[in-house]
């Protein structure tokens, strides 16, 4: 009988299952081309075994360390800087009473987060152009100064991919981070109102606790892909520059350009299967802490 009853839930539940089945599980096969010298003559199984010997081009280069430590710095700013603001900016939009106005802000601020990349790093080129830029032409002289090979100075591009990126990710955490608040019941707040704690106190023992297992599932799932990066963000808004290299170098893009040069699909599969196995690992890990601390705020 309980199976009649739910039987329509698992019919609503079927598509989502055989999409994941198609998209996210069928091509796991396809993780033993990492341990494989592929030779399409032969195919993919019947291809040479070869071991750990895909793994050494991402350990045994001199730039092993730069794109590891890149990734890893990168990401990890993102994920504290996108989160302290997207929360930020959900209080302030929950704040606001208009609901005209209200969605106005919604729409604004979630509209980066819908542009593509390839769209977004022409508009850095617009803005940071040596030639016809916005801000060599426009902006710096005003300001008395001389304009800047934005391309070929490795050193500004720390601070223009972290402001490109959270110009572009805060706009859907903060949606999200929005429809908890929203969730929180009123109750809360008209008592804190009548013990006398003004707007910052209840934002820091009420709203912050409240939404607190959604910030964590959140940063988990991040934390997830820390050895992932945009690869729209790293390769296209610098427009592959090789001059900076050294502060926009990432795992992702340094497997492509070694794609594209080498035609190694081997590589390129033990680099993706050495980067899932980190962020299981790091998911793993992070959750079990989060568990020891609080049992409810744990994703499993």
């Amino acid at each position: 009988m309980k199976l009649k009853r739910a039987l329509p839930l698992f019919i609503m539940m079927l598509p989502g299952l055989i999409y994941l089945l198609i998209n996210n599980y069928i091509p796991m096969f396809g993780l033993i081309i990492a341990f494989k010298d592929i030779n399409f003559a032969k195919g993919i199984l019947g291809s040479d075994w070869i071991g750990l010997k895909n793994f050494e081009y991402l350990f045994s280069t001199r730039d092993a360390f730069v794109i590891t430590r890149n990734t890893i710095l990168y990401n990890g700013g993102f994920i504290i800087i996108n989160t302290v603001l997207a929360i930020a900016v959900a209080i302030m939009l929950n704040e606001i009473k208009n609901k005209l106005a209200k969605s106005f802000y919604q729409s604004v601020i979630l509209m980066p987060f819908l542009i593509s990349m390839v769209i977004v790093s022409y508009l850095g080129f617009a803005f940071l152009s040596e030639d016809v830029g916005y801000l060599n032409n426009t902006i710096l002289p005003l300001l008395g100064l001389d304009g800047f090979a934005w391309y070929s100075e490795a050193k500004y591009w720390p601070y223009i991919l972290t402001f490109i990126n959270m110009w572009k990710g805060i706009g859907f955490l903060c949606v999200i981070y929005l429809a908890a608040i929203i969730g929180i019941d009123q109750e809360f707040y008209e008592a804190a109102t009548l013990d006398g704690a003004n707007k910052w106190q209840q934002i820091i023992h009420i709203t912050i606790p409240s939404i607190m297992p959604v910030i964590i599932m959140m940063t988990l799932l991040a934390i997830g892909r820390i050895f992932y990066s945009d690869f729209g963000l790293f390769y296209q808004v610098p427009m592959n520059s090789g001059s900076i290299y050294d502060t926009t170098n990432v795992i992702d893009t340094y497997v492509y350009r070694g794609l594209m040069q080498l035609g190694d699909i081997g590589m390129s599969a033990a680099a993706g299967l050495y980067q899932s196995i980190v962020g299981f690992v790091l998911v793993l890990v992070s959750n079990y802490l989060v568990r020891r601390k609080n049992k409810e705020n744990a994703l499993f």
